[in-house]
């Protein structure tokens, strides 16, 4: 995890990270929209929300973090205009070749998407 501070709070360092990946890395979609967003800088938002309503950045970035984290099926519903526009053109682009195997490699690559987005509700026990 990030460096322990003195009072036992946890201090993580924001890092911008685009890759690389390889081509067949079965969490490739994940990575790339971790690269995507590492264009954004969410302390902006965050900077403004903390002055206008007198919270600690620190809290509101506390606050995100764990609301995300833990929402479970939230979390999925929340995939996004960028995955759910990747999913309709692997189907786009099977469709347009009308073969069995660009069908069967579309379905992989939606199965491989929907994967990542299912690890928070997966109970293994």
């Amino acid at each position: 995890m990030g460096v322990v501070a003195d009072d036992a709070v946890p201090v993580i360092r924001l890092e911008r990270w685009t890759g690389p990946w390889p081509d067949d890395d079965p969490d490739a979609n994940f990575k790339a929209e971790v690269a995507l967003y590492a264009l954004a800088d969410p302390l902006e938002t965050l900077e403004g929300l903390s002055q206008n309503l007198a919270i600690p950045i620190g809290a509101l970035v506390r606050y995100v973090l764990a609301r995300w984290a833990s929402g479970g099926a939230d979390a999925v519903l929340e995939l996004g205009p960028s995955t759910v526009t990747r999913m309709w053109q692997a189907c786009e682009d099977a469709e347009a070749a009308g073969t069995d195997e660009a069908r069967l490699a579309a379905f992989e690559q939606v199965h491989q998407m929907l994967s990542w987005s299912r690890i928070p509700l997966r109970d293994e026990d």
